[in-house]
């Protein structure tokens, strides 16, 4: 019965589209009997509630001891939920499968034996093709990314059908070994990782590219607060850029409410607006470009002539809309020390838009840039706060009260 037990574990396990186990529900005293020496012998493992709240799924390799396995087992006798029965890799690589998945690495990984839950790393610049790729919905998050065919690419029957895929579980991972926060020149390495179990899922084409930017487990780690995520945790605080945008999003709505007019032309975040996907100059001009639009060049000149602020100087010139801003701040009291200093990262953003405007620059490749941007959200989220918190106390807004989630800063969210 044993060898014949150990049959069927293999069948299902091989013959099923996601790899799942064999029921088992302990009825037959014999086969409880035969399922515990496979477990003793470690070809076999159990997955039960205790273990993962869905046991015909695999996540990982099985935490608890062999004697642990055996002992849920002979709990079982017919009546409750039973459990889920999985050949180890050890069965697997004595009882090899047909070359079925030559072409789909992380397919043929799961027949070999990993959990559907079990993390596969890469470099960051894996994600590049579907940011750039406008037939991909791709979204950056914090701590990770979704990348999707659009509604019309998967619509369109000449579109290929390799590139209608998913992958919504996308998290950002990290080696931290070598950084130092006291030298800009020490590395972040940052990387992206994903489920076996959903890799496992793209077409052969999609998993053989993901397979060229594969790089080693060790020694890293999924981000701490998406891992959390994952398992229906989420943070009290938020991510440099989320809270970047709940700030711009408060600031509108109490200028509004002092003023009669929103302050910026748009506070919702762009898609593609994340970590910089590789340490160059190219991805450096593009992102500061692209928080430029969101800041300078967002600020409404209308909410401006609402507050009170002139539109030209004593020579009859226009001001720009930053200057503005400044203004408003003095006109309301605020030193121009302070004005200065408030707006200097807002301003240091637009000095770095305009230069690569008007000059050529060879794309350069520098591990600094990772820290810059990790600097620059974290000084324009305190700009930007400050900002929110003086427009907070004019006497329009003394009955609003600060959500929870921006009481909590991003700091300790930092990368």
């Amino acid at each position: 019965m044993t060898q014949e037990l150990l049959q069927r574990i293999l069948d299902q396990y091989r013959g099923s589209q996601d790899f799942n186990g064999l029921y088992f529900d302990g009825a037959s005293p014999d086969a409880r009997d035969a399922a515990s020496g496979l477990v003793r012998d470690g070809l076999v493992e159990i997955v039960a509630e205790e273990d993962f709240p869905n046991p015909h799924i695999r996540p990982w390799p099985s935490r608890r001891t062999r004697e642990q396995q055996v002992a849920s087992l002979m709990e079982l006798d017919g009546t409750g939920y039973g459990v889920c029965l999985y050949p180890t890799p050890e069965a697997l690589a004595a009882n090899p499968a047909a070359e079925d998945y030559v072409d789909e690495p992380f397919r043929r990984a799961m027949a070999d034996g990993r959990g559907s839950l079990e993390l596969a790393y890469f470099s960051f610049d894996v994600l590049e093709q579907y940011r750039n790729d406008p037939r991909f919905s791709f979204r950056f998050y914090d701590f990770g990314a979704q990348t999707v065919i659009s509604d019309d690419s998967y619509e369109d029957e000449s579109e290929p059908e390799h590139d209608k895929i998913l992958m919504d579980h996308i998290g950002f991972a990290y080696d931290l070994s070598d950084y130092d926060k006291d030298d800009p020149q020490s590395p972040i390495v940052r990387r992206v990782c994903a489920f076996y179990g959903d890799l496992a899922k793209l077409s052969p084409i999609h998993q053989q590219r993901w397979r060229t930017y594969q790089v080693p487990d060790e020694p890293l780690q999924p981000h701490p607060v998406w891992w959390a995520q994952q398992g229906g945790h989420f943070p009290d605080g938020v991510g440099p850029f989320e809270k970047l945008f709940h700030e711009l999003d408060a600031l509108n709505t109490l200028f509004d409410k002092a003023f009669g007019a929103s302050l910026l032309k748009s506070t919702e975040r762009p898609a593609d607006l994340g970590w910089i996907l590789r340490p160059s100059q190219r991805e450096w001009d593009a992102f500061v470009h692209q928080l430029d639009k969101l800041l300078s060049e967002n600020l409404d000149h209308k909410a401006l002539d609402s507050a009170g602020v002139p539109r030209k100087d004593a020579a009859q010139q226009n001001i720009g809309s930053l200057r503005r801003l400044g203004e408003f701040l003095t006109a309301n009291g605020v030193a121009e020390d302070a004005a200065k200093a408030v707006l200097k990262p807002l301003s240091d953003v637009r000095n770095a838009r305009q230069k690569p405007a008007h000059t050529l620059r060879k794309n350069v490749n520098d591990r600094s840039f990772v820290h810059r941007q990790v600097a620059l959200l974290q000084d324009l989220n305190l700009s930007v706060e400050a900002l929110r918190r003086f427009v907070q106390s004019h006497p329009a807004n003394r009955e609003w009260s600060e959500p929870e989630y921006l009481k909590v800063g991003a700091r300790e969210y930092r990368f």
